[in-house]
């Protein structure tokens, strides 16, 4: 069976989140985008951590679920199951500048969990940010955590993010060596983020022997899935076998991705001024603005080929395959100005609950089981987005990206709004 697996995510208490993220909510949106595996987030929170102790229940070893059936899901599927998860930022400096550094935590068993939250919240505020800032190296909270358990799996999280990620322009080191050290051999996968896809880090050699996963790191319910990992095994998965996929790349088919120009940190630019540029665009201004002239923040795109040493993308010996979508609410937005189409949300539901989930609709419903519950326009735009035949505008600067399917096709619109205008006529 496969399994639809997104591991980053967040809780109420995380800054900027949604205000009303419960255990159960989680569990019904994961249904409606048809996530089987969902991670907790924030498990270093107390609130969120009492609340999870609360609701979950033992499904397999170290994989929990809701205690009963949530009555808030229109979905007659089973509960959604849960991994123990949570982001750490870890802000510190090493060889004269200042560090940010973001890493997803998995723990096997609450008991983990526990002694996690005991240790660093003997020196840490845990109660300010679901995703807690440590003072800390990220090589010694690596330390600390193998100390507690070694079942522990530690990821950086959104690898090519410019302020807060490992190899991030504005923060991060030039290798996982350098940030780790002696701990290295303990890390096993990293985490692409929105802006990058594994065609683009496939472009570097160094990272071929990392397992690259994706995540949402939503913030809303809303949001899970935007990314996610797709694995198949015989029987419900344990703590372990999901681990020891990831780490083995067997039972590990693919990442759903994002297309890398809708994140927010893709391009270079500065936001202040509008300004969006290309690699080749910054190398030519010397890396400033031509507007105001200050520096712009430099994207993900411009450091993946900066350290890259491959022309063209190679995939790497038993890497996971990956599919990238465009979210679809953002497609029916789309095709809701072309047409006289319900309100998205109507629109979403309906899709959703009669192609059993997002991702399904998104993935398997063929053209004309498309067209027999949404519209032909519609059906046509998840079509041309499977073969990738999009329009692109990339983001930056923190300024998420736009990708569309019709762009500027006015002949296609004009001619399905033609269609539609003779259909109506015959019926006259």
């Amino acid at each position: 069976m496969k399994y639809i697996a997104d591991f980053h995510i967040h809780s109420k208490y995380s800054r900027a989140t949604a205000h009303d993220i419960s255990v159960e909510k989680l569990d019904q949106w994961a249904k409606i985008k048809g996530i089987q595996i969902l991670g907790t987030g924030d498990f270093t929170h107390p609130k969120w951590f009492s609340e999870l102790r609360e609701q979950l229940i033992p499904a397999t070893e170290g994989i929990y679920e809701l205690k009963s059936k949530n009555p808030n899901s229109k979905f007659q599927i089973p509960n959604t199951k849960f991994i123990l998860t949570t982001e750490i930022s870890c802000i510190y400096k090493k060889n004269n500048k200042t560090r940010r550094i973001h890493l997803v935590i998995f723990a096997p068993d609450f008991e983990t969990a526990e002694k996690i939250n005991q240790n660093l919240g003997e020196k840490y505020n845990l109660k300010s940010d679901g995703r807690p800032i440590l003072g800390l190296d990220a090589k010694e909270l690596v330390k600390i955590l193998l100390d507690i358990s070694p079942k522990i799996f530690i990821v950086p999280a959104h690898i090519w993010t410019p302020w807060f990620s490992l190899f991030g322009s504005m923060s991060g080191f030039d290798s996982v060596e350098e940030c780790f050290e002696e701990m290295t051999p303990n890390i096993f996968a990293l985490e692409t983020g929105l802006s990058s896809d594994p065609l683009m880090n496939w472009q570097w050699s160094y990272l071929d022997k990392y397992t690259l996963i994706s995540n949402s790191d939503a913030h809303s319910p809303s949001k899970l899935g935007r990314e996610a990992n797709v694995f198949e095994f015989k029987k419900p998965p344990s703590y372990d076998d999901i681990i020891n996929a990831i780490k083995t790349r067997k039972n590990f088919l693919s990442t759903i991705e994002f297309f890398p120009e809708e994140g927010k940190y893709h391009f270079d630019g500065h936001r202040d001024c509008k300004i969006r540029m290309t690699p080749t665009e910054t190398k030519r201004a010397g890396g400033l603005c031509p507007k105001c002239r200050r520096p712009i923040t430099i994207g993900v795109a411009y450091r993946v080929a900066a350290l890259a040493d491959r022309k063209e993308a190679i995939k790497p010996k038993n890497a996971p395959d990956f599919k990238s979508l465009i979210p679809l609410t953002e497609i029916i937005h789309e095709v809701k100005k072309i047409t006289k189409l319900k309100s998205v949300e109507l629109e979403y539901q309906n899709l959703t609950e009669k192609g059993r989930g997002e991702f399904n609709v998104l993935l398997n419903l063929s053209e004309k089981e498309l067209s027999d519950i949404s519209t032909p326009l519609l059906a046509q735009a998840i079509i041309k987005m499977r073969k990738g035949e999009v329009v692109k505008e990339a983001g930056y600067d923190g300024v998420f990206g736009k990708i569309s399917v019709f762009g500027k096709e006015s002949q296609i619109i004009k001619t399905f709004q033609k269609k539609l205008t003779n259909q109506k006529s015959l019926f006259k």
